[in-house]
């Protein structure tokens, strides 16, 4: 009876099972890590300045650096470095419209400028009186003239934008037009595309450069 029951408990006792895993190799325990993330940790530290003169040094070469590819960008004629109010093909078609065209709006400063300066020479009475009544003159015939081409431009642009792009969204593109017509070609931004006449800029860049 005795060993009956001794032969049974050795018969139920558990019976170790083998562990597929050797002992010697333990497990990760953690996931494994994506491609990026290993490439980064491989990467050499990114050290931190040393001082605030540093860290401003350091700023402002990658602000220099920023702005050098905005620039290149937008010489490029990137449309995605350009700021949201000159995006899309509405505005575009609204400065080729105006940079196509020889407006009375450009002509504003440069003319004021000249008469302010011929103002201040110090020509003889009778001449001097003449230059100011010419200066006190023209400056309102000027404005007027700049005045009606921006009503002009704006409304022209609009009509016209409406008949090219159905459907898109036309808000301010008028004011945005007459307020490119006003400012003299060399100031524009973003810079012009086309040449008065409608030549593309680019274009006589190409062929100057064959000669």
């Amino acid at each position: 009876m005795f060993r009956r029951r001794s032969q049974t408990s050795a018969e139920d006792s558990p019976v170790p099972v083998e562990d597929p895993k050797p002992h010697g190799t333990p497990g990760k325990g953690r996931p494994t890590p994506k491609r990026s993330e290993a490439q980064g940790r491989r990467r050499s530290p990114v050290t931190a300045p040393a001082n605030r003169k540093e860290a401003y040094r350091l700023s402002r070469e990658r602000d220099k650096t920023l702005r050098s590819k905005q620039r290149e960008a937008l010489l490029r004629g990137d449309e995605r470095a350009l700021p949201a109010r000159d995006r899309g093909p509405v505005r575009k078609f609204a400065r080729e419209w105006v940079d196509s065209r020889r407006l009375p709006g450009q002509y504003f400063l440069p003319v004021v400028f000249v008469i302010m300066l011929l103002s201040m020479v110090p020509f003889p009475i009778p001449v001097r009186s003449a230059v100011l009544l010419v200066y006190t003159m023209s400056l309102p015939v000027v404005m007027v003239l700049v005045l009606a081409s921006s009503f002009y431009v704006a409304g022209k642009v609009k009509k016209e934008a409406a008949e090219k792009f159905p459907g898109e969204d036309l808000k301010g593109v008028g004011f945005y037009a007459a307020m490119r017509s006003s400012q003299m070609r060399r100031l524009r931004f973003p810079k012009p595309a086309v040449l008065p006449g409608g030549l593309p800029v680019a274009l006589k860049n190409t062929a100057g450069a064959k000669k």
